[in-house]
């Protein structure tokens, strides 16, 4: 590769100022690139001395990338006559074009103002200005299209199994873009002439230390503390179980809704995305609003909880609704499920509605949660018995590493949260920002290995949440009909986790009132919106005052009927929430956390959200 950059210039300088031998300064660059090649060999072979599974593979050596990537690429079916036509129509016109915006072809391709295929990736104005790259780019995104169009024909294949195809194909099409080599990226030959290749010197080291530590960095590791900057509304810890820490959070207004509010965040997550930085925090503007909020800070699992089951995760919410209704007086909390979070409160409200017990809970408010898993989205690529099986041999001590859980989630968005930083924190070699978001996503949990896979199996995979008594949890048969909580519903209009189709079934298998409302954005940014930022919109059905609603039969309904607000949608829901009973108390006594008499465990975030 360096070969490339022996006359281009020494450091800082561009190859237009080289002499028209290209020789200016020749010996001092070629020794400063052969320095630079140098160091770059020894950083990795260190690092392979150290993982010699990883030089064993063969894929840490990128000579042998192009002839696996070749070999893949003869297997692959380009389809019959007519996809094979269209090609080559295609590819004709690519050509025209390309040549056209340079010049060197007919007149009506001059005209055109811009290449036959967009995309955000090629968007910089680099890819468009030069022939090879322009030309590079569009055959790259042409053959991808190709590639995936013959997935997408495939014949003789299950729904299921062409879902998959589909998925993966997309992953390879992507991971083979253009922009992720140094020789055939121009922004980072641009950047690698400039820096006199320091930008690969830093770009390999982020990428060793990555691989020391088996994940990706997204964000600055040191930029944010827990309890200081993130995760840092005041409370204390009041109740512990080995499965679960209970916060409370302090009060900043004189009065409090009488009812408490009880949230469940993921339990494949750390709690701490409800509780970013003070402006994004939903834990904080609740709060605010008069609400005495108190949350579940899952234990991220280790070799001890190896038979922590699905009936523990129950049992554990209804646990936690029960202390908070004990050390308030109170006869029943309104809830909140994030996520899987969600499915589980759903499971565990229908348990209590069997027992007779479901006026326990107020409400039940669901953040993109799926209780029938037969859309739930590309997620289902990793269901199956072979992924069943990795998931069991991944599992040795006990529990699944909360790394593998990531880099899952991160595939289904890889683009965005994978290949933008191979780019920028390995080929560019810039350094890491710091962006809340990213340090949460990056802040993984361990999950016990025997509730892992009860999960996976029973709901993603066989989808038995959804048949009557198929499960059971404390020794109680499930029907999702004995769930008669009243229940705001909440999804994300481009949510690639819980789709939203996936989460509006939850309103013909739920039995109470039900408000559904549809979120712009997605599984993050969809829910953590608030109001003070003034983004995205949501769309609803009439006004929230009344908690005793009913949903449309069908999700088209919803959207012919609904109307647009500007705006989070978190002002809609404590409309919703107060309509159900605004009575006050003073925020005294145990309603304050560590106050006069009351004993308390340490303060919030509380020691479970730091254990690795």
């Amino acid at each position: 590769m360096f070969d490339a950059f022996l006359g281009a210039g020494s450091r800082g300088t561009k190859p237009e100022e080289t002499n028209a031998a290209g020789s200016a300064g020749s010996e001092p660059e070629k020794a400063h690139w052969e320095e630079i090649a140098a160091k770059l060999n020894e950083m990795w072979g260190q690092f392979l001395n150290g993982h010699p599974g990883i030089a064993a593979s063969g894929v840490a050596d990128p000579a042998h990338w192009p002839e696996m990537a070749g070999r893949w690429m003869q297997q692959w079916p380009m389809g019959g006559g007519e996809a094979q036509g269209k090609f080559l129509t295609d590819s004709m016109t690519m050509w025209e074009s390309v040549l056209g915006q340079m010049g060197l072809g007919s007149s009506d391709a001059a005209a055109g103002k811009s290449l036959p295929r967009q995309d955000r990736r090629f968007k910089d104005p680099k890819w468009q200005e030069t022939p090879v790259y322009a030309l590079l780019h569009q055959a790259y995104l042409l053959l991808s299209e190709q590639m995936i169009a013959a997935a997408e024909s495939a014949q003789g294949l299950s729904e299921e199994r062409k879902e998959k195809l589909r998925f993966f194909t997309r992953l390879i099409t992507e991971a083979m873009s253009p922009a992720h080599f140094p020789l055939t990226n121009p922004l980072v030959l641009e950047k690698t002439i400039e820096t006199g290749g320091e930008n690969l010197v830093r770009g390999l080291e982020h990428l060793i230390s990555d691989l020391d530590a088996g994940k990706l960095t997204h964000t600055d590791p040191h930029a944010f503390v827990l309890g200081e900057n993130i995760a840092a509304t005041p409370g204390k810890v009041v109740y512990e179980t080995p499965l679960f820490q209970l916060i409370q959070y302090t009060p900043v207004t004189e009065t409090v809704l009488k009812t408490p509010l009880l949230i469940f965040p993921p339990w494949i997550n750390r709690f701490y995305i409800l509780d970013l930085g003070a402006k994004k925090s939903f834990v904080k503007w609740a709060v605010e609003q008069g609400l005495t909020v108190c949350l579940v800070s899952w234990k991220s699992a280790d070799s001890s909880m190896a038979e922590i089951s699905w009936d523990d995760y129950i049992a554990a919410m209804i646990e936690a609704i029960d202390v908070t209704r004990d050390r308030f007086k109170v006869p029943s909390v309104h809830t909140i499920g994030y996520c899987v979070g969600g499915t589980t409160l759903a499971a565990a409200l229908a348990v209590l509605g069997r027992r007779g017990e479901a006026d326990k809970v107020a409400s039940a408010t669901y953040f993109t949660a799926q209780v029938d898993f037969s859309e739930a989205g590309e997620l289902k690529a990793f269901i199956d018995e072979q992924q069943l099986a990795m998931v069991d041999s991944l599992a040795g001590e006990g529990f699944v590493d909360g790394r593998y859980l990531a880099f899952a989630f991160n595939l289904l968005r890889s683009p965005d949260l994978i290949w933008n930083y191979v780019i920028r924190n390995y080929l560019l070699g810039e350094d890491y920002v710091a962006f809340d978001l990213l340090h949460w996503n990056g802040d993984t949990t361990n999950l016990p290995a025997r509730f892992h896979r009860e999960y996976l199996k029973n709901l993603y995979h066989d989808n038995l949440l959804v048949v009557p008594d198929a499960l059971s949890a404390c020794g109680v048969p499930i029907d999702l009909r004995e769930n008669v909580t009243p229940s705001y519903i909440q999804a994300g209009v481009e949510d690639h986790i819980a789709p939203v189709d996936s989460v509006w079934k939850l309103t013909g298998h739920l039995s109470g009132p039900k408000r559904f409302v549809l979120a712009g954005s997605g599984h993050i940014a969809g829910v953590v919106n608030p109001p003070a930022a003034g983004k995205y919109q949501y769309w609803s059905i009439g006004e929230p005052d009344n908690p005793k609603q009913t949903a449309p039969a069908t999700l088209d309904a919803f959207r012919e009927a609904a109307v647009e607000t500007r705006g989070s949608w978190w002002p809609d829901w404590i409309r919703w929430i107060e309509g159900f009973d605004a009575t006050q108390v003073k925020a005294t006594g145990k309603r304050k956390p560590g106050g006069r008499g009351d004993s308390v465990i340490e303060d919030a975030p509380g020691r479970y959200v730091k254990t690795p």
